[in-house]
């Protein structure tokens, strides 16, 4: 099969070396490149909530930084209390609030903080990974940004879900990623919603 070049096309068909066709997304570098900054964020997150590195687990009221300390998940510390306790607004705030230091809330967050980053920085899982990611992102607006502070309906957790949702789409863990090599595994190719 030819490829045709047109500047206007979104995709261009390719044949891999067995014949099998797919698709190639005009793009695919940047959607990889934000799909490991995203992952990043993910995971940094885990990290800082687990070890209280100081960014937003561990930063005293004085500005300095208790690393590893009460707060950190691995000494004890909620890593969902804190926001669920005084981040949370709007209506449905008092639902959020009965949450805080639930420990099945503080592993189901964290282990999905972890997964999610993990499969978005490796380009595996990516689509999976990407609809948590706008799944807490839809949960965090629902949380504390009705209404947002600075524009009547879109905060940075919309735009990263729509980001999210791109990734999913154009299968962005192709790209600088082990997307490939993974659809061609056994089990995504019995089980394909891991792609």
């Amino acid at each position: 099969m030819k490829t045709i070049e047109r500047p206007d096309a979104v995709v261009a068909p390719q044949v891999s070396a067995n014949g099998a066709s797919k698709v190639e997304v005009k793009g695919g570098r940047f959607w990889g490149t934000l799909r490991i900054a995203l992952g990043g964020i993910f995971f940094w997150a885990f990290l800082d909530k687990l070890f209280g590195l100081g960014f937003t687990t561990g930063r005293l009221e004085d500005g300095s930084i208790q690393f590893l300390g009460a707060d950190a998940w691995i000494n004890g510390g909620s890593p969902t209390a804190g926001f669920l306790e005084f981040g949370t607004k709007g209506p449905f705030a008092g639902f959020f609030q009965g949450l805080a230091g639930s420990a099945w809330v503080d592993w189901a967050f964290m282990l999905s903080l972890a997964a999610i980053g993990v499969a978005l920085i490796l380009g595996i899982g990516t689509r999976l990974a990407a609809i948590g990611g706008i799944i807490w992102m839809g949960l965090m607006y629902v949380s504390s940004a009705i209404w947002p502070e600075h524009h009547p309906f879109i905060d940075d957790h919309v735009v990263y879900a729509i980001a999210l949702a791109g990734i999913a789409y154009v299968g962005a863990g192709r790209y600088f990623g082990l997307g490939r090599w993974w659809e061609g595994t056994a089990l995504v190719k019995k089980f394909p919603v891991l792609k």
